[in-house]
């Protein structure tokens, strides 16, 4: 397995890593609900599961 001759220099690994930055995660407001959620992610209110504004899901309840 080849090895490196040489070592890389600190500036050589700065700048290969300048583009990895954090990025805040973008929120929506959904139409149906008003609840505020993670872009393209489906999100439970009042025991339904809602993704694109239309209910995916409901959950049932544990009483019998």
């Amino acid at each position: 397995m080849p090895n490196p001759k040489r070592r890389h220099s600190q500036q050589r690994s700065a700048k290969r890593r300048t583009h990895y930055k954090a990025v805040a995660d973008t929120l929506s407001t959904d139409s149906a609900t008003g609840e505020v959620h993670l872009r393209h992610r489906a999100h439970w209110v009042e025991n339904k599961l809602y993704y694109k504004g239309k209910v995916v899901l409901e959950k049932q309840s544990a009483a019998k």
